[in-house]
């Protein structure tokens, strides 16, 4: 049976939706076991504030319903494992499949919200394959009975508009897993953090040594600045960032030429039925959006694609958020935003969903000076009311703000302090920073002396890290440019930083550098700080509020964390050092999948020759799907392929390979019904791997195989009929593993020796030795070591009491 792409999607939806309902959850509503109340949904303000009035019963509101992990301490441990590097564990991340059935909410824990949203005349505008949100929509009046509060309208105490908010917490009963909701005030719209520069007093105290106009900082001079002579360009990476408005490709057309960067392609992944068309006006977010993907291209310039994830004025972060964790393909993430509403647990979940698959994500700790102590204070970083939601959050990297001086335009780094520019139209200005009231403080961090800095011993300091706010060059607007600061400049630069410490960590046969808080405050507190981190020992953000608090200080401290990057210093100390081919003394680099397009994030079917495809009218048999129209073949990132043609349909690609290299092909495929006439095949140019029929239906299933090449052209080839269904293909890579070599010299320790070799991540080694090399049997050292890195070291022990001499090697398996 085939069914046409609008079919298609409506018969997936139905299913997936009616899976998740099946069985009953009236158990769930059969006794009556209370209320539970969910706390931080109301703006403090609205206790000094006369409502206006009720809000308009039958207005439409969209929410964004959070739901409670089904083993959060579970995750917690995993996390602290995954980033300890004495554990067997260490970095070995999560698919976003493997995530949801470990630690997402339960189906039947999605069916309950779901059905509850039904009862309640909610229509269900979005459901997520973690199962951590459901997007609802309904009237004010149905809200109210669902959650058991009253809207009320206010007048906005500060700005020229009115607000809406509930005159309590929601409610909901004990037994539903729902943690918060999204969209019930508007007291506080999502805030860039930003400031346009213009001709504020400032200006005369600003260094302006970069090669953009009036000396602004643009282009090449972030390179020059942080990276020189450093070749990594973020090549094979894909970066993304959080956005809540648009922006105009002519900007970026101009920025690109104006500071000769080169232009990297751009992706939009619109949310919450935003159009992607640009605000205007005087709060318009659009020079936000253009800042942000132009720091991002200059600093990284090879980047693979931005991925800019849009929501509009009105979306939901969480939304976004969740849409960032599942395109798990895009390891370097960014936010210049802050929204009000958190500490939020549905948030904290997702960026921990984020660590758990190996994703970085930076946050730009916000532009308001030093904030000030207690939940509820003027400044309080974790003041539901305010736009600092998520700026004490510990599962993200915090980013704070520097003005930087270089030697003059495209010059080296000179000397670095606090960004601070006091009181600037009314209102101070300057990196945050500050103590979180909600938060412990993490593990990580727990060593850092905190008797210098006025940090806290016991709660969450921020930020992490810190880089250039001030001074920056934007091109905006539609034809605008300007001058900027603000940290929301330093966060997609240290994105972009990250980008480029996954292309040499991938390159090394390591795994991405995710979550970096563990490892940059192990370099904080060793040796390898003074070549990582520019210390930044000068200046402070404090203000009338917080006339003491705080102040550079030697190593960590509240203005800029550990400080900023110092070069391949740091790319090393995160990353590792490159391999070096011990036989032929070179360096191996750049070590990436020669596949191109192999997750197929180009939204079809580019680098690839499809033949014996069957057209027939709207009817569609072999294509790239979205995740939004076909979750079913997407593995990760936001395309796969559906390969269900009646007849044997092939999909392949030549690939540039080197004769005798031994490669590792990878892929991933999953079934979604059985059938009779069903046939999926991988052919190695006339070699086949694979060949597989009438397959019962499974999920997401990687297949692996080591092959050889025989010339300077591979075609890789799939071949698939599917005459039910179709499957699903996605993440296809093929990677060359390094030959298996001895590093140094084997050493003996109390009878025993110890012995290293190079390997690659993901294959299964086994070591294996005999005593005699005239005879043709080798026995197995232990088990299968799956390789973490791009050492193998093991240790046999009492090897010379047990034979006078031993050979060893090591072998592939499967």
């Amino acid at each position: 049976m085939y069914l046409s792409l609008g079919a298609r999607k409506w018969f997936l939806s139905i299913l997936l939706i009616s899976t998740l309902c099946l069985g009953s959850v009236a158990s769930s509503f059969a006794a009556d076991t209370g209320l539970k109340m969910l706390h931080g949904h109301v703006p403090s303000v609205v206790t000094n504030l006369a409502p206006a009035g009720d809000l308009d019963p039958a207005q439409s509101l969209t929410l964004a319903i959070g739901l409670s992990l089904r083993d959060p301490k579970g995750l917690d441990d995993f996390l602290a494992q995954v980033y300890d590097p004495a554990s067997p564990a260490y970095r070995q991340y999560l698919t976003p499949g493997q995530f949801t059935e470990k630690f997402g909410p339960t189906t039947n824990d999605y069916s309950s919200v779901l059905t509850f949203a039904k009862q309640h005349n909610l229509t269900v505008t979005g459901i997520h394959n973690n199962r951590m949100l459901v997007d609802v929509s309904g009237s004010v009046s149905n809200i109210q009975g669902a959650f058991h509060i009253h809207m009320r309208v206010y007048h906005h105490p500060t700005e020229a508009r009115d607000f809406f908010a509930p005159d309590t917490d929601p409610s909901v009963d004990s037994s539903l897993p729902i943690a918060d909701v999204s969209g019930l005030n508007n007291y506080v719209r999502p805030h860039p953090k930003s400031i346009r520069s213009d001709s504020h007093s400032h200006s005369s105290v600003t260094p302006h040594t970069g090669s953009g106009s009036g000396g602004t900082y643009a282009g090449g001079d972030f390179r020059a600045a942080y990276f020189p002579g450093v070749a990594l360009s973020g090549a094979g990476q894909t970066l993304g960032l959080l956005e809540f408005d648009g922006f105009y490709a002519s900007d970026l057309a101009s920025y690109e030429t104006k500071t000769g960067t080169p232009a990297v392609p751009i992706q939009t992944v619109l949310l919450d039925r935003y159009s992607g068309t640009p605000t205007t006006g005087s709060d318009s977010g659009n020079p936000e959006v253009s800042l942000d993907i132009e720091v991002a291209m200059a600093m990284a310039p090879g980047l693979s694609s931005i991925v800019v994830f849009e929501a509009g004025p009105r979306g939901h972060a969480n939304d976004i958020l969740n849409a960032m964790a599942a395109s798990n393909q895009v390891k370097q993430l960014s936010s210049s935003w802050g929204w009000s509403g958190g500490p939020s647990t549905t948030t904290d979940n997702i960026f921990k969903e984020m660590a758990a698959q190996g994703q970085s994500f930076f946050n730009a700790a916000g532009d308001s000076d030093a904030f000030t102590s207690g939940s509820s204070s003027v400044n309080g970083v974790d003041n539901s009311s305010l736009d600092t939601t998520p700026s004490s959050s510990p599962y993200i990297t915090q980013v704070g703000g520097t003005t930087l001086t270089t030697t003059g335009p495209g010059g080296a780094w000179s000397s670095e302090k606090v960004w601070n520019w006091g009181l600037t139209d009314g209102s101070y200005v300057g990196t945050c920073g500050g103590i979180s009231s909600y938060y412990s403080i993490p593990s990580w961090q727990a060593g850092v002396s905190m008797n210098a800095n006025g940090g806290s011993a016991t709660h969450r300091n921020v930020p992490d890290v810190a880089l250039t706010a001030d001074n920056i060059f934007v091109t905006y607007g539609n034809g605008t440019s300007d001058s900027f600061g603000g940290t929301s400049c330093a966060a997609p630069l240290w994105a972009a930083t990250a980008a480029m410490i996954n292309q040499q960590a991938l390159s090394n046969g390591n795994s991405t550098i995710g979550f970096i808080n563990p490892a940059i405050y192990g370099i904080g507190g060793g040796a390898a700080y003074g070549s990582s981190f520019h210390d930044i020992t000068t200046g402070n953000n404090t203000w009338s509020s917080s006339p003491s608090s705080f102040y550079a200080v030697t190593g960590y401290d509240l203005c800029t964390g550990w400080g900023t990057p110092a070069g391949d210093g740091l790319i090393n100390a995160l990353a590792g050092v490159p391999i070096t081919n011990t036989n032929t003394n070179t360096t191996v680099v750049g070590i990436q999948s020669l596949v191109q397009n192999g997750g197929f994030e180009t939204g079809d079917f580019t680098d690839w020759t499809l033949v014996g495809d069957t057209v027939n009218g709207m009817n569609i048999f072999d294509a790239v799907e979205s995740i939004s129209a076909d979750p079913g073949v997407v593995h990760s990132g936001l395309y796969g392929s559906a390969l269900g043609d009646n007849r044997l349909a092939t999909l392949s690609q030549t690939l540039a390979t080197t004769p005798g290299q031994t490669y590792l092909l990878s892929f991933w495929l999953d079934n979604l019904a059985a059938a009779s006439v069903q046939q999926f095949l991988v052919n190695w140019n006339s070699d086949t791997l694979f060949d597989m029929t009438n397959p019962p239906a499974f999920s997401w299933t990687n297949l692996q195989f080591v092959v050889i090449a025989t010339g300077s052209n591979t075609v890789l080839q799939f071949g698939a009929e599917n005459d039910v269904s179709y499957f699903g293909l996605d993440d296809i890579s093929v990677i060359p593993i390094p030959t298996v070599a001895f590093q140094g010299a084997a050493a003996l320790s109390n009878g025993g020796f110890s012995l290293s070799w190079n390997t690659a991540t993901g294959l299964n080694y086994q070591v294996q030795y005999t005593t005699d090399l005239s005879q043709s049997a080798w026995a197995n050292l232990g088990s299968p070591v799956l390789g973490t890195g791009s050492t193998l070291s093991i240790s046999d022990t009492n090897a010379t009491a047990a034979s006078p001499r031993r050979f060893y090697r090591l072998i592939l398996t499967p």
